[in-house]
C-alpha cells in the first residue's frame, strides 16, 4: 500500500483544468440539476419564474461587479462563465425555496446536496477559464514544490575570475567534472535610481552553469508577470519546471532569468510607460539592466538579452522591445494587448499623458511600428485560441510587426486567457530564445 503522504502528494498534483476534469465537473453539475428538478417536484410555475428571474438578476450583478472591478484586466466572465454562475445562483435559490417549504424533509436534503454539486461544477468551469488554480493542491492553497532550490541572494556565489564565454555559448561550454545538479531561485529588490520606481522584490533564477566553476557567461531573459499579480506568479506558470528541464537537456545551460516587479503593488496599473502613473519604462529599460550588469556575472551583449511576459507582461515586452531595441532586441509576447490600456483609449491617454494623444502615440508600440521599422528586432506572439478579448489584439500586433519588417511569428495554443496558454508558451519558446540570444547554435 502506498504511504498516505504519497497519495496526498499525487492527489495535490491532479489537474482541475484539463479536459477530463472539465467533463467530470460537468457530470457533477448535470447530476446536481437532476437532483434539483426532483427536489422541486411540482412547485408552482409562478414560484419557479421568480426563482429564475432572481437568478438572472443575480448573475448580471455578479458579472457587472467583476467587469467594474477588474476592467481592463483579463479577469472577465465569458458567456460560458456567466452560464455557469447563473446555474449556481439558480441552484442556490431553488434550494432555498425547497427549504422554505419543507425544511426538515428528505427533499430539502436532496436540494442542498444538489445545489452544492451545481455550485462545485460552476466553480470548476470558471476556474478552468481563468486558470487561477490549476491543480487540487493549488486550490487548497499549497504552493507547488519547485524543481529549483530557494536560496538567499546573499548566498549566491559572486563573480569568478575564470569564466567560459563565446557565442554561441554551447559551443564553448565545457561542463566541469563536479557539476551543479540544479539551479536556484532567489529574491532581491532591484532599486530604481533612474526611474524613481519603487518595486517589490524581483524573482531570479540561476541555472546550474551559472553556479558551476568555471562559470558560463549566460544570456538573460527578463520576464514580466500579469496584472494583478507579482513576480512569483511566474512560478505558478511552470517557470522553474521549464527551466530545470531545459538545463537538464543542455548540460546545465539555460538563460539567467530575472522577473522584476513592473507594478509596484498587487493591483496597481502603472502600465509600461513613463507617464503620470510612474516611470516603469525607464525602470525596465535602464534600472533593471544596470542592476543585472552590476550584480550578476552574465553576458552583457544586448543581443544576449530578451524580454517576455504574459497578459500585462506581454504588452510590456513588445512595448520595451519596440521602444528600446538596443536594450531588448528579442521579445516573447504571450496574450498581450495591442496597446497599454486602463479600460478605454481616451481614459488611458487622459490618465497617462493628460489627454495628449501625440505623447501617447510617441511611445505606443503599434504607433511606433507604423512610423519606423525595426529590422533588428525579433519576436513571437502567442494567444489562446479561446481568448476572445486578447487574441484579436495579438493578431493586430503581429500584423503591425510584420508590416514594420520585424522577424515575427504568431500562433495559438488551446485555452483562454490563462496559464493553460502561458506555461506551455514559455516552455515551447525557450529553445528559440536560447538560439536568438546566443546560448545555443542553430544546429543544436
Amino acid at each position: 500500500m502506498q504511504p498516505a503522504h504519497h497519495l496526498l502528494s499525487t492527489a495535490s498534483h491532479l489537474s482541475v483544468t484539463g479536459r477530463w476534469a472539465l467533463l467530470a465537473m460537468l457530470a457533477v453539475g448535470a447530476l446536481g440539476v437532476l437532483g434539483l428538478l426532483a427536489a422541486l417536484g411540482r412547485m408552482r410555475p409562478r414560484a419557479l419564474a421568480v426563482v429564475a428571474a432572481a437568478a438572472v438578476v443575480g448573475t448580471a450583478g455578479i458579472a457587472a461587479t467583476v467587469w467594474a472591478a477588474y476592467r481592463p484586466l483579463p479577469l472577465q466572465l465569458s458567456a460560458r462563465d456567466c452560464a455557469a454562475v447563473a446555474a449556481a445562483v439558480l441552484g442556490i435559490l431553488a434550494a432555498v425555496a425547497v427549504l422554505a417549504r419543507a425544511p426538515r424533509s428528505r427533499r430539502a436534503a436532496v436540494a442542498v446536496l444538489a445545489a452544492a454539486a451545481v455550485c462545485l461544477s460552476a466553480v470548476g468551469v470558471v476556474n478552468r477559464d481563468l486558470g487561477r488554480y490549476p491543480t487540487l493542491g493549488a486550490a487548497a492553497g499549497h504552493r507547488p514544490q519547485q524543481t529549483a532550490h530557494d536560496v538567499d541572494f546573499a548566498s549566491v556565489p559572486g563573480p569568478q575570475l575564470r569564466v567560459q564565454s563565446g557565442r554561441p555559448t554551447s559551443r564553448f561550454w565545457q561542463p566541469p567534472l563536479r557539476r551543479t545538479a540544479d539551479g536556484v531561485l532567489t529574491h532581491v529588490v532591484i532599486p530604481g535610481p533612474a526611474s524613481g520606481f519603487v518595486a517589490r522584490p524581483a524573482l531570479v533564477y540561476l541555472p546550474p552553469a551559472y553556479l558551476d566553476s568555471p562559470r558560463a557567461l549566460l544570456p538573460v531573459l527578463v520576464l514580466v508577470a500579469g496584472n494583478p499579480g507579482s513576480p512569483d506568479d511566474w512560478l505558478g506558470n511552470g517557470l522553474a519546471d521549464s527551466l530545470t528541464a531545459f538545463a537538464a537537456a543542455h548540460d546545465g545551460l539555460a538563460p539567467v532569468v530575472v522577473v522584476p516587479d513592473a507594478l509596484g503593488a498587487q493591483d496597481a496599473e502603472p502600465l509600461c510607460l513613463d507617464s503620470r502613473l510612474g516611470n516603469v519604462d525607464t525602470y525596465l529599460a535602464a534600472d533593471v539592466p544596470a542592476w543585472i550588469a552590476q550584480n550578476l556575472q552574465v553576458d552583457t551583449d544586448p543581443r544576449s538579452r530578451a524580454i517576455g511576459g504574459y497578459s500585462y507582461g506581454g504588452t510590456c515586452s513588445v512595448q520595451l522591445s519596440v521602444n528600446h531595441p538596443d536594450v531588448y532586441p528579442t521579445f516573447l509576447d504571450i496574450s498581450g494587448q495591442d496597446e497599454p490600456s486602463l479600460g478605454d483609449h481616451p481614459g488611458t491617454v487622459a490618465a497617462t499623458f493628460g489627454g495628449n494623444e501625440e505623447a501617447f502615440a510617441a511611445v505606443n508600440a503599434r504607433d511606433v511600428l507604423a512610423r519606423r521599422g525595426s529590422p533588428d528586432v525579433a519576436g513571437v506572439f502567442v494567444a489562446g485560441a479561446e481568448d476572445e478579448e486578447y487574441r484579436p489584439q495579438q493578431q493586430r500586433m503581429f500584423a503591425a510587426a510584420r508590416a514594420a519588417g520585424l522577424d515575427a511569428r504568431y500562433y495559438e495554443l488551446p485555452g483562454g486567457h490563462s496559464g493553460q496558454v502561458w506555461a506551455p508558451a514559455l516552455a515551447g519558446e525557450l529553445d528559440w530564445l536560447a538560439r536568438r540570444t546566443g546560448l545555443l547554435a542553430a544546429s543544436d
